[in-house]
């Protein structure tokens, strides 16, 4: 089974390496504005995972630099996601809010959801 789980991961790779979507093009200074606004989001994730590649992909098409924590080859990662998220479940993502309070964000179409209409779209209007 976990020769399986490995191959299948080297082929999400592989095609997510072939069919990596461009990413959008913003003028200098605004992608420094949207890297700052930014700046307090983590991805706790697996290199191999769909639903991580899900996000990634989504990361990548909207020009988000996000900073990616791969909780299987880090494990302050992982404790950081078990204490602070309750559970070892990716992807999730970490909002470092401006009053100090951290939230947790589980399920790839929820994060995916919240980034475009936070950071994307807020950005176009």
């Amino acid at each position: 089974m976990a020769f399986i789980r490995w191959f299948l991961g080297r082929i999400i790779l592989l095609l997510n390496f072939v069919f990596s979507p461009r990413p959008f093009k913003r003028a200098p200074e605004e992608q420094r504005a949207l890297d700052l606004r930014t700046a307090n989001l983590s991805l706790y994730q697996y290199e191999a995972c769909p639903f991580c590649v899900k996000v990634r992909r989504a990361l990548r098409r909207n020009s988000l630099n996000i900073e990616l924590r791969d909780v299987k080859k880090v494990d302050l990662y992982r404790q950081e996601l078990l204490e602070g998220g309750g559970r070892i479940k990716v992807p999730c993502l970490r909002i470092d809010e401006a009053d100090g309070e951290v939230r947790w964000m589980y399920e790839s179409s929820d994060i995916i959801h919240y980034l475009e209409q936070s950071y994307v779209t807020a950005q176009a209007a």
